[in-house]
């Protein structure tokens, strides 16, 4: 069955609507290292998480090009924001994934109201998100997960995972705007924050998203292999050594007087 929904001047199309006993939701969009996007992706793989629904592009992008295909030009393309299901056979709880391509310019707000819109429509108890928490860490070095939460008592349950408190921070981003946003709808929600170091922002951070979804994992109470995320954050370190020696040694050409050595020809 079809359910398509206009609140706020959005629009959202759910093709089957399950009723589990409990959901919870893992909302996602890019954002700093894709610590977010690459856990959300990673996740819907692995449960193999059947596409339930998607978000109207249309009343929140605004395309600014086209491409061309051996010279012909293909019809504008929206980022899409796909909705996707997945339940315990076990203990009967179902998981919502919502995976967004990109982050809107400038209606990001209305976009994260739809998408709480689609989660109260599920009955959705819990809204859980993932960001990077840029920090003076190595690359080398194991990253560690923060949380933040929208309510005090979920404070304890964070701290049944050893994740980091960190006490005042700011998320930006959708990322974290969706937590607000749960808050106002009186929903509970989780931000997991992922360490990312601050030289290697602008490069996918696997090794974050890996942190994150150990932690996630256990409190959504499921299991999914991760060898293949751990090989690909021992990768992207190798990939980070390579970027790090690269940009030391240019400091060192632009900030480093040289020392010429006497020409065998001159006289002394």
């Amino acid at each position: 069955m079809l359910a398509t929904s206009r609140k706020r001047g959005s629009l959202y199309k759910l093709y089957k609507q399950p009723r589990p006993k409990s959901c919870s939701m893992f909302a996602s969009w890019p954002g700093i290292g894709d610590v977010s996007l690459i856990a959300a992706k990673y996740l819907k793989e692995k449960l193999n998480a059947v596409e339930i629904g998607e978000i109207e592009p249309v009343n929140f992008f605004e395309p600014v090009g086209v491409m061309v295909e051996d010279n012909v030009v293909e019809s504008p393309r929206f980022p899409e924001s796909k909705i996707y299901y997945w339940q315990n056979s076990k203990t009967g709880k179902g998981l919502v994934l919502f995976i967004g391509e990109e982050q809107p310019g400038s209606k990001g707000y209305e976009l994260v109201n739809c998408v709480l819109d689609v989660a109260q429509k599920l009955k959705v108890r819990r809204v859980y998100s993932c960001a990077a928490a840029v920090t003076r860490i190595h690359h080398s070095e194991e990253s560690k997960v923060w949380g933040v939460a929208t309510k005090r008592k979920l404070i304890d349950e964070l701290n049944k995972y050893n994740v980091i408190l960190r006490g005042d921070l700011r998320i930006a981003g959708l990322n974290g705007l969706i937590l607000g946003i749960a808050k106002e709808r009186d929903i509970e929600g989780i931000c997991l924050l992922g360490e990312v170091p601050t030289y290697g922002t602008q490069v996918a951070n696997p090794k974050a998203s890996l942190a994150v979804l150990r932690v996630l994992t256990k409190m959504l109470g499921i299991e999914i292999d991760l060898t293949e995320l751990s090989n690909l954050a021992k990768q992207a370190d190798e990939e980070m050594e390579m970027i790090a020696k690269r940009a030391t040694a240019e400091f060192i050409d632009r900030f480093t007087e040289p020392i010429w050595e006497q020409d065998e020809d001159e006289e002394e």
